[in-house]
């Protein structure tokens, strides 16, 4: 099993959890340069009542806290679901050099299926993108969370 591989299993683990909060199950990761993990977020906005608290956001700020630099640029970004625009400007303005995501977002995802914010050329920084990673895992999460709420 490679590193990715690894590291999403564990992001999956967590994002099981933010089903008791009624939350949608996305979770993420941020991982230092030896592959620490110094953040760990999962979706809050039911929890919070936070529109902004993504689970890319609660795991960014939370590397932030942990390093006490907000420029996380030997960091790479583990998330269930492929980032949003908002989590893709998060990841650009702190700077992470990778991102390794599992399922795609057709209807919302910013990476590569409605937009692909992280690699545009016109942007002053830009982001390696592994995607797929356990991807029928982490849409499974999502397929489940959503039938149960019909």
């Amino acid at each position: 099993m490679d590193r990715y591989t690894e590291w999403m299993r564990e992001a999956i683990a967590d994002a099981s959890r933010a089903v008791a909060t009624g939350d949608v199950p996305v979770a993420a990761l941020v991982l230092d340069a030896d592959g620490v993990v110094i953040g760990r977020g999962r979706n809050e906005r039911e929890l919070h009542q936070d529109p902004t608290a993504h689970a890319e956001v609660v795991a960014i700020r939370e590397a932030a806290a942990a390093t006490g630099d907000w420029h996380l640029t030997g960091a790479t970004l583990v998330v269930t679901l492929e980032p949003c625009v908002m989590c893709a400007g998060a990841i650009l303005s702190a700077r992470i050099p990778r991102v390794v995501f599992g399922a795609w977002d057709e209807k919302a995802g910013a990476v590569g299926s409605v937009y692909d914010v992280l690699r545009d050329r016109r942007l002053n920084h830009s982001v390696e993108v592994i995607a797929g990673i356990e991807a029928d895992a982490c849409a499974a999460l999502l397929l489940d969370f959503f039938e149960a709420r019909r």
